[in-house]
């Protein structure tokens, strides 16, 4: 990936900007434009429900924002196809309510405070009216991908296994033996690289593309997943990212993560860096707002969070690899200028 002053400039970019900045990609941009504002006036009508707390609980999360990257990317991939069809558009919206569903459901597991910049579902309603919105919204995703036929079917189903399997995985923790690191990773597999290689094999499928381009983004969109998720490490821990939620809420919270991940390993022969993560477990422990802002700043500056930024470049440019039996073109530039967009979040 890139760096020094351009990539420091690029990075303030927004996706978009990034995708369709080269002459290559250009014409791509209001292609795509108009593909995400299809995407975007179906979803305030499949969020609604009859019911007036649900109709509520499951417009809060749609209704505070966000980018939109999964329904961008299929309608990325379906130009190596015939395009945005109506199918890629519904495909587009099950994506993101999937997407929408699953971060109710986290934010319970997690007890997070914040979401896109506003309370999380949970702090507002309760868990069980978080978690029931959850369910109502994977429902509404799997109607819409029922419209699509019996290969959509699989596609949602198999899907929400592995979201399922990524948060069990999560949950339980890695198996005596286990190397905590492989399974982290494999927890963001599936987590979060389901949904985005979903969304990237959406556009393939429902445009038409040749059947070889599926594995060429599945494994991108695997990949970047993961690439997308250790950056979101790094940025946890940063003290001016802007991101809706506090710097170090992760940390605070108990939850795993690559640089608490290095740390505990390096802990292990390191005297100061067990002292560190020590002092993490006390401030934890007794809830320590003023400790824990001083223990963030300083993990954000230890060397485990430069490892980890290294990795999520490392994963990213194996997304890019992974490109390979794409034709050149602009949809594959672009793809390639998604990773590079992913990653210099961290910079």
């Amino acid at each position: 990936m890139n760096s020094g002053p351009m990539a420091e400039a690029a990075k303030h970019l927004s996706l978009r900007d990034r995708l369709f900045a080269s002459r290559e990609t250009k014409a791509l941009g209001p292609i795509i434009d108009a593909g995400v504002d299809r995407v975007e006036k179906g979803l305030a009508d499949q969020v609604h429900f009859t019911h007036d707390v649900a109709d509520a609980a499951g417009r809060y999360l749609l209704d505070a924002g966000g980018k939109r990257v999964r329904p961008m990317l299929a309608l990325l991939t379906s130009q190596l196809g015939t395009g945005i069809t109506d199918e890629v558009v519904t495909a587009s919206q099950a994506i993101e309510i999937t997407h929408l569903a699953s971060l109710y459901h986290d934010d319970v597991m997690d007890d997070a405070p914040l979401r896109r910049g506003v309370d999380s579902a949970h702090m507002v309603w309760g868990n069980s009216i978080a978690i029931l919105t959850g369910d109502l919204l994977f429902a509404r995703a799997s109607t819409l991908m029922a419209r699509l036929g019996e290969r959509a079917i699989a596609l949602q189903a198999e899907t929400f296994e592995r979201l399922c399997i990524g948060q069990l995985n999560e949950t339980v923790g890695p198996k005596a033996g286990d190397d905590p690191l492989a399974h982290y990773i494999h927890v963001l597999e599936d987590k979060t690289g389901s949904l985005i290689s979903a969304a990237a094999r959406a556009g393939v499928i429902f445009s038409g593309a040749p059947e070889e381009y599926e594995d060429a983004v599945v494994g991108f969109g695997d990949k970047i997943g993961v690439a997308f998720q250790l950056a979101d490490d790094v940025i946890d821990l940063s003290p001016d990212a802007k991101t809706g939620k506090q710097a170090g809420t992760d940390l605070k919270a108990g939850v795993v993560t690559l640089p608490t991940l290095y740390l505990a390993r390096s802990a292990e022969t390191n005297p100061a860096d067990a002292d560190l993560q020590e002092r993490i477990r006390i401030a934890v422990e007794a809830d320590d707002d003023s400790a824990l802002a001083a223990l963030t700043v300083e993990l954000y500056n230890h060397e485990v969070t430069n490892q980890t930024r290294a990795e999520a470049h490392r994963w990213a440019a194996e997304a890019v690899d992974a490109l390979a039996p794409l034709p050149e073109g602009a949809v594959k530039q672009a793809l390639a200028a998604f990773a590079d967009h992913v990653v210099s979040r961290t910079n």
